[in-house]
């Protein structure tokens, strides 16, 4: 479900006519519904009140301020991958009790400034990166809390690019290793071993995979209990779909009625970490229509926006919805065609839709790809030196900007040219 919805065939974002926006911000452009994205996060909130989780946004669906400050301001927690987000999250206001931090690949200086900030704990992929935060924690003179993340083997069917709990993915760590580690836990001076976590992918529309994975991690920690060993904390991770296309994806309700039957067993602390399922129908991006060009084998419709603004059809042959801002009544001469709409990318995987049946448009009209809340700007680039779009938040019948437009100062500010080219 989203807030982006027809009156009088004109799309409106909550209370506000999105062409309006397009008027005086330009295109393109990212738009943030906030009933919608609070809406999702208190959808999760409800689903699992019996076992009152701490959630943590993902910030990698999305990292906008805007977007984190809506959910910590609501009581979400954090789940950050590198420094940078770490930086953002504290920014936008969140407790450092409040965030976990995954990633295969920390640095020692991303370590210490987490240590140092004292987040609520590491979830750490190998035994190299336990020996080098026990190693900073010491040097610092702080303590560390540590969740290992496991591995547990599953296929979540999803892309193969976004699966992450197969053993020939390169994260988290197998059941024995996690094991020994855990048995001599000891020699690690300055962690503290708080609990479990397992992520097993993202865009997942079957609780089963969860539910396989679950039952795994339960019986470990039932193995764990008999070695003497406690933990504190299950991280049950994210990856939960949205609709793009045809998928039907289970609903927060329906995801919880899987996977709570199995955790009413324990009384540990249970984290999860959603990121798409909040922030993936919160977004848009309006793209304005260039150019129709007809060629003897197909229809292009160009349009402004391009692959260096959101890149999931490209990466993924992900499957994005497109309607137009102002929608007429079909006639004879407005039936759907046939259409690739296409970016100005000089690449041929430019592209957000192929084949595609769409209303006939015309040059100069708008055009909303949607769902496009997650993984859209956070994997934006400069890519042809465009600029990165701006961001939009509407709330209720006002909105405002989240992030301006990128400027040309933008593209050559860290620039810097040798003095022998000078």
């Amino acid at each position: 479900m989203h807030d982006f919805k027809y009156k009088n065939n004109r799309m409106f974002c909550e209370g506000v006519d999105i062409a309006d926006i397009a008027k005086k911000v330009s295109t393109p452009f990212y738009l943030y519904s906030y009933s919608t994205l609070l809406g999702h996060y208190q959808k999760l909130v409800s689903a699992f009140r019996l076992k009152r989780p701490l959630i943590c946004y993902s910030m990698k669906a999305n990292s906008n301020l805007a977007l984190c400050r809506a959910l910590v301001k609501k009581g979400c927690g954090l789940d950050i991958v590198s420094g940078g987000e770490l930086y953002k999250a504290l920014l936008a206001g969140c407790p450092p009790k409040k965030i976990v931090y995954a990633s295969v690949g920390k640095t020692e200086e991303e370590i210490r400034q987490a240590v140092a900030k004292e987040i609520l704990f590491f979830n750490v992929e190998s035994a190299s990166e336990l020996e080098l935060i026990n190693k900073v924690a010491k040097d610092i003179g702080k303590n560390a809390s540590v969740s290992l993340r496991i591995n547990p083997d599953v296929e979540p069917k999803t892309h193969a690019y976004i699966t992450t709990g197969k053993l020939t993915n390169k994260f988290g760590l197998d059941l024995d290793t996690a094991r020994q580690i855990l048995r001599h836990k000891d020699k690690f001076s300055h962690l503290k071993f708080k609990g479990l976590h397992i992520h097993i992918g993202s865009q997942i529309i079957d609780a089963k995979p969860y539910a396989q994975a679950l039952k795994k991690i339960l019986a470990f920690i039932d193995k764990l209990k008999k070695d003497g060993i406690g933990i504190e904390c299950l991280n049950i991770g994210g990856g939960l779909g949205i609709i793009y296309n045809e998928e039907r994806p289970q609903t927060a309700k329906e995801f919880a009625s899987q996977v709570l039957p199995a955790l009413r067993k324990t009384s540990l602390k249970i984290i999860l970490e959603p990121g798409r399922f909040i922030v993936g129908n919160a977004g848009i991006l309006v793209t304005k229509v260039l150019y129709l060009k007809k060629t003897p084998l197909k229809n292009f419709v160009i349009v402004d926006a391009g692959m260096n603004d959101l890149i999931r059809p490209s990466l993924y042959g992900a499957y994005h919805e497109i309607l137009p801002l102002n929608r007429k009544p079909e006639t004879g001469n407005r039936k759907p065609e046939k259409v690739d709409v296409v970016g100005p990318i000089c690449e041929s995987g430019d592209f957000f839709a192929k084949d595609r049946q769409l209303p006939k448009v015309k040059e100069g009209d708008l055009l909303a790809i949607m769902s496009a809340g997650a993984y859209g700007f956070s994997m934006a680039s400069n890519y042809n030196c465009r600029l990165k779009a701006a961001e939009v938040m509407v709330k209720g019948n006002s909105f405002y900007m989240a992030r301006k437009r990128d400027s040309y100062l933008d593209l050559v500010r860290k620039d810097m040219i040798p003095e022998f080219l000078k």
